[in-house]
């Protein structure tokens, strides 16, 4: 395999990947902090170094209308947006999804107003968590280069024909500033051929879609997405061995840390993951039996692994950048709390909000939340509600 290392901030990576993809069709309009995603893919297409067609667009309501539209002619397509860009693409979203439309989406996930705010959390997409997209978190530029270009295989294969959403953390991994190992155009070229869509609006081949449906067969629609979207938790582990066969680079579903033996496990997502690792190891050096768990596929929620994962463990401590307003709890708890709650050992679940609006995320409050969980455990106490970690009372 050839590769080379190029100094890259997570948007360019998405950008790059993009450009290498053989990508027929980028609809884009501009919102921090994904703004040099598209802004290099514009360059990229002013200098004829992709074929692409670039659509400049008024909103990103109307980005992602675009990317529907292209990708029901057989294109393959890509956008990216963030924070209340994303939002005013939420009805678009489930058009795309529920159109079976394989489109790929960078989201530079940032915390949505009000007050105004630019920075990253992940309140953006956790609204669009049931919009039949899948969902894949990156923790570093390097993630977000290879998670591009695995997203679009995952999306286009005929058993899921479901779109992608590419999640990286605003500001904190899109404007970072890493090496990233890049594969070379041929060999990308070879993994991701150019789209041939089974079924496509052709005049030539009329065929019916979107169109109007009631009780009669709406529900069947719905179930085959969500047969469709099982199809890519199935699918994701021949794609992960896929690509490192290419890259050499190995990734799986969950990332586990020193779990074997833990009392204790810290379950992340994004760019928190390394910084939880360290506290991981933070804890180990004092005595604490710590692990963690990195979450990289969201949608469709990888239980099965995680059930098996957290095998053993007392306590969870579980790190939400998101609120979820009136909720008993925050978005990435409920689902954990879901998939355990039929274990017959289970462990004690505290859930701790964090990071909103961009508020850093230390190795100390991690390895308090750890602690704060194992004591919750001793002493058989329910934490009925969120724990909010660094904010100011």
């Amino acid at each position: 395999m050839s590769q080379k290392v190029v100094g890259m901030t997570g948007d360019e990576a998405v950008a790059y990947a993009t450009k290498q993809s053989n990508v027929d069709v980028i609809s884009a309009y501009p919102i921090t902090p994904q703004t040099i995603i598209v802004e290099r893919l514009s360059e990229y297409s002013a200098n004829g170094e992709i074929k692409a067609k670039y659509i400049n667009v008024e909103s990103e309501h109307s980005a992602m209308s675009g990317c529907i539209g292209a990708s029901l002619i057989g294109a393959r397509v890509f956008t990216a947006t963030a924070s209340q860009g994303l939002a005013l693409m939420h009805e678009a979203l489930y058009a795309a999804s529920g159109l079976r439309c394989p489109i790929v989406m960078a989201v530079a996930c940032r915390a949505l107003s009000a007050p105004i705010n630019i920075h990253g959390d992940h309140s953006d997409v956790m609204g669009s968590r049931d919009s039949g997209w899948i969902q894949i978190f990156t923790e570093n530029p390097q993630e977000a280069y290879d998670t591009t270009l695995i997203a679009f295989k995952l999306a286009e294969k005929e058993n899921v024909l479901t779109p992608a959403m590419v999640n990286l953390d605003g500001f904190i991994t899109s404007h970072a500033l890493e090496k990233v190992e890049v594969l070379d155009d041929q060999t990308v070229s070879r993994y991701l051929p150019p789209r041939k869509a089974r079924m496509k609006l052709d005049p030539e081949n009329p065929v019916t879609l979107g169109v109007f449906t009631l009780y009669d067969y709406y529900f069947e629609f719905k179930r085959q997405q969500a047969e469709a979207i099982k199809e890519a938790h199935k699918e994701m582990g021949e794609i992960w061995n896929g690509f490192q066969k290419i890259s050499d680079r190995r990734y799986s579903n969950i990332r586990k840390h020193r779990l074997k033996d833990a009392d204790v496990a810290v379950i992340t997502m994004g760019s928190t993951s390394g910084t939880a690792r360290y506290a991981v190891d933070e804890l180990r050096n004092k005595g604490v039996k710590a692990g963690s768990v990195a979450v990289r596929l969201f949608r469709p929620f990888p239980a099965k692994e995680l059930r098996q994962a957290l095998e053993g463990v007392k306590a969870v401590a579980v790190l939400d950048r998101a609120a979820s307003f009136g909720a008993p709890m925050a978005p990435l708890y409920s689902d954990i709390a879901t998939m355990l709650y039929d274990v017959r050992q289970r462990p004690t679940i505290v859930d701790f909000v964090y990071g909103l609006g961009g508020r850093d995320i230390t190795v100390d409050m991690i390895a308090s939340a750890a602690k704060q969980a194992l004591e919750a455990r001793r002493k058989k106490r329910v934490i009925d509600e969120p724990v909010y970690l660094g904010v100011r009372e």
